[in-house]
């Protein structure tokens, strides 16, 4: 079986952290996004991995490279965003007709990997939600057959949504429908979509069999991607690098903290991602993402994001930064 993850998004949503750094590379409880995903996939006994990248796609190869330097991984560009579909019909030569798990560069989950992967049925991860008008959608049958999906519903007939996961068995088929949105023009909102072809699949004979997800991290704007890193850093603890230097400072946990971080006369936490070589000082920070080489000096901040080489001083409380940036309150 080979994984398929999708990470040529640009990220808009959580601009500007986004325009310098894509948006799978996002530290968040001490990990990137994508390392959840590829460490999850890989545990479970995957060693292939399919990456489609786009947007700032060099800093993910490099990462991948870097990082995953004994999986086998193969990178395909896709130069224009035309939707889910799209991107995964672009992997067609190097997958031909083997078993594939597709799973969304944004889309961390609790779930039984091993156990969808040892289903001897197609799988799609679903989750329950208030308002399923923004998500793909599931019919589900009483045994747990999905009888028909749709991509954004204005009148949802269920509230089941995709969350990103996708195990498929017939990956020939999945092709053909693949290649039959494209011939008849299929598009949901504006973008050849990848529930329009599974749906296809299933009016074709192909069964889906619904697993539920435990928890759905949502990463994809600035208030959903702190609150999965608190939930993150409660469930699996956090850690404090052995090298970080603290003086006259106190940590309250749960947080997570990259080696070489300096911090002096502050307080940190609950709740707090910080990355390598940042220094903190006379300042207090609590349930924010903070990237690695920034510089934080006489601030109090919460609910923020603030990317790497930035450099803050003075008084704020919401902040939403990119890398590279330099801000003086004083």
């Amino acid at each position: 079986m080979k994984a398929i993850i999708p990470v040529a998004g640009a990220g808009a949503k959580l601009r500007p952290l986004t325009y310098t750094q894509p948006k799978a590379l996002i530290p968040i409880a001490g990990k990137t996004i994508l390392s959840f995903i590829v460490d999850q996939l890989h545990d479970a006994g995957i060693d292939e991995f399919i990456f489609i990248v786009g947007y700032l796609g060099e800093k993910i190869q490099e990462y991948v490279k870097q990082t995953y330097p004994d999986l086998t991984c193969h990178f395909v560009q896709q130069s224009e965003r035309q939707g889910t579909g799209h991107a995964v019909e672009l992997t067609r030569s190097l997958v031909g007709s083997e078993e594939v798990f597709v799973v969304l560069g944004d889309t961390i989950c609790d779930y039984d990997v091993k156990e969808v992967i040892d289903s001897p049925y197609s799988m799609l991860g679903v989750k329950k939600v208030d308002d399923p008008r923004s998500f793909g959608v599931a019919e589900i049958d009483s045994e747990g057959f999905i009888e028909h999906v749709v991509e954004k519903p204005a009148i949802p007939k269920s509230n089941m949504a995709l969350v990103g996961l996708y195990k498929i068995k017939e990956t020939e088929f999945l092709y053909e429908c693949l290649h039959h949105l494209f011939e008849a023009d299929i598009r949901s909102y504006g973008e050849y979509n990848l529930t329009d072809a599974l749906d296809c699949m299933m009016k074709r004979g192909a069964r889906f069999k619904a697993f539920k997800v435990k928890n759905w991290f949502d990463c994809g704007k600035k208030e959903t991607l702190l609150e999965s890193n608190a939930t993150l850093l409660k469930k699996f603890g956090g850690y404090v690098h052995e090298s970080v230097h603290s003086e006259n400072s106190i940590i309250i946990p749960p947080v997570s903290i990259g080696a070489g971080t300096i911090l002096k006369n502050t307080i940190v936490g609950p709740h707090v991602s910080i990355g390598a070589n940042s220094h903190v000082q006379y300042s207090i920070v609590r349930d924010s993402i903070i990237g690695s080489y920034t510089n934080l000096h006489e601030v109090v901040i919460d609910h923020s994001l603030i990317g790497s080489d930035a450099s803050v001083k003075g008084l704020s409380r919401s902040l939403n930064i990119g890398d590279n940036t330099e801000i003086d309150f004083g």
